[in-house]
């Protein structure tokens, strides 16, 4: 048979799914992992866990064991927030890079955008306060899955080979740091290409790597054997972590901060996240009639963007912000900002108060447990640099330092930077409702935003909530929408002066997962349509 695993000439209709306990993720064998640890007696976070050991194997294009983790946790009638990213090294700063031949801005790939994967670290934190299980237990299925090998997903496939390209250039450029790259991720059948849909591909490193922080409880990637590989990588190639930098390192719990938005409390973790972007534009909206929802994008537009240019002159590691978050969530700054609609698209400019491409996974058990999860390498493989013989490709988050020292997210040795990954969680009243997310850069506020949008306001479950038609601000008046997008309303944006344009895949408007806690106590999932998504339910 020769069939294309990617293209419906049909186009598919997915309905919501119920359930007792479910897992929902971007790839099923992590979504069924998630659960079958569930079926083992463990909870939701052990469950997440599990099934964001397995996305670093099974979906390595969009994370890795070298990421960064953020979480929101319903459990015993609290919600609780991790912020698992790590700071830049202490050794760096805005002087050292420029020397290295970067004037403008951070780059994107190698060594110098390097900073400490705070994912083993988080996973720890998390089976600790909230586990049933042993963390050992929990990323087994994934040491299995690296050890036996899985067959490559359909949307996986195609990422895989877009970086395999992207990296054989920066190889080409850069030299060998990137070698370990390709002995890790091409084909196991053929190492001149990425591996096909439908390949099989394991990575016996990988494996021996998450038994290793399974059985030491991450101790050993921040100050053992595997912090040593890691170090002495990074030093090979002038980069600047330090074994002080990994040992300092300690995931944060963090209160969650929200908005209440026409009668749901909107939930986010707090900075260096962004999740505060999708929070204003959500108090600059909650003023308006959104009844008629189709006449109303041009005013979603402009919050959004409003919302973002302000977010981005702001957020950076809460210890160096000039504005506190409390600040850009009060009522009063949102009307500020709301005075800056009209009737036409505005080009963005910061309007402060007066101052002195990402995994998603949501999972729930019948216990009241339930987890929004995210983790990242950032930028696909992030930086894609392996350190030999561990399977652990290491993130670029330094990317998104500024190097201007005046800006408020400047590059500074021990910084946390913005951070685009970012966890959502909706409650009303004393009741959680459930986790939600939208994985994908700067599309994560505006998906997180339109999820809420389209569950409020037009009354769509979970899985209509994913599937409505996505827009995203770029940069100026610029917006792209999906294709399925209603033209009509594509047409009047652009006369009211939006540079409106429909790119040729749905690539670039995120992933997202939803799991709904309803009155009776039964779960109602939806799971994304623009990837290889899947609920595993029970």
């Amino acid at each position: 048979m020769n069939f294309d695993t990617l293209h419906n000439p049909y186009g598919s209709v997915r309905t919501a799914v119920f359930g007792r306990a479910m897992v929902a993720t971007s790839q099923p064998l992590a979504a069924q992992a998630g659960l079958d640890i569930i079926k083992k007696g463990g909870n939701a976070i052990d469950a997440a866990i599990a099934a964001a050991a397995c996305l670093t194997v099974v979906e390595p294009t969009s994370n890795g064991i070298g990421g960064d983790v953020f979480a929101l946790v319903h459990s015993g009638g609290k919600l609780h927030g991790l912020n698992g990213s790590g700071r830049s090294p202490q050794s760096i700063s805005i002087e050292a890079v420029q020397n290295a031949g970067h004037k403008d801005a951070m780059p994107k790939f190698g060594v110098l955008p390097v900073t400490v994967p705070g994912q083993p670290g988080a996973w720890a934190a998390l089976n600790e306060k909230f586990g049933k299980l042993s963390l050992s237990e929990c990323l087994a299925p994934a040491v299995a899955y690296a050890l036996d090998g899985h067959p490559v997903a359909p949307v996986v496939g195609k990422y895989w080979a877009r970086a395999y390209g992207a990296y054989q250039a920066q190889m080409k450029e850069k030299g060998e740091q990137f070698k370990p790259w390709f002995d890790t991720f091409s084909s196991n059948i053929d190492a001149g290409r990425a591996p096909n849909p439908g390949e099989i591909w394991a990575s016996a490193d990988h494996a021996t790597t998450l038994e290793e922080i399974g059985k030491t409880n991450a101790k050993s990637f921040y100050k053992g054997s595997l912090a040593n590989e890691i170090v002495n990588f990074v030093k090979k190639h002038d980069g600047f972590l330090s074994l002080e930098d990994l040992a300092a390192y300690e995931a944060m719990w963090v209160d969650p901060i929200s908005t209440n938005y026409h009668g749901y409390d909107v939930w986010q973790t707090p900075p260096n996240g962004q999740g505060l972007v999708g929070l204003i534009a959500l108090n600059i909206l909650s003023k308006y009639d959104l009844s008629d929802f189709d006449k109303n994008y041009h005013i979603m537009f402009e919050a959004m963007k409003l919302a973002f240019t302000a977010g981005k002159a702001a957020i950076t590691d809460p210890r160096h912000m000039r504005v506190s978050a409390q600040e850009l969530l009060s009522m009063e700054y949102a009307e500020k900002l709301r005075q800056n609609i009209g009737k036409t698209a505005a080009q963005p400019a910061p309007i402060l108060p007066n101052q002195g491409g990402t995994v998603y996974l949501a999972a729930a058990d019948d216990e009241g447990n339930m987890i929004s999860f995210i983790q990242s390498n950032y930028m696909g493989f992030g930086s894609g640099l392996v350190v030999p013989g561990t399977g652990i490709g290491l993130q670029n988050r330094g990317a998104d330092f500024s190097l201007d020292p005046n800006h408020a997210n400047a590059l500074a040795g021990g910084k946390l930077t913005y951070h685009t990954i970012i966890p959502g969680f909706l409650t009303k009243g004393e009741r959680a409702i459930g986790p939600f997310g939208v994985m994908g850069g700067y599309m994560q506020p505006q998906g997180h935003a339109q999820v809420i949008l389209n569950t409020i306001h037009k009354n769509l479950n979970p899985q209509q909530a994913l599937d409505a038609p996505r827009w995203q601000w770029m940069a100026d008046k610029r917006f792209e929408v999906e294709h399925h997008f209603p033209r009509h309303i594509a047409q009047h944006l652009a006369g009211l002066g939006h540079q409106i344009s429909t790119p040729p895949d749905s690539g670039g408007f995120g992933r997202g997962q939803i799991i709904w806690r309803m009155e009776n106590g039964m779960l109602c999932g939806g799971t994304e349509n623009r990837c290889d998504g899947h609920i595993a339910v029970l």
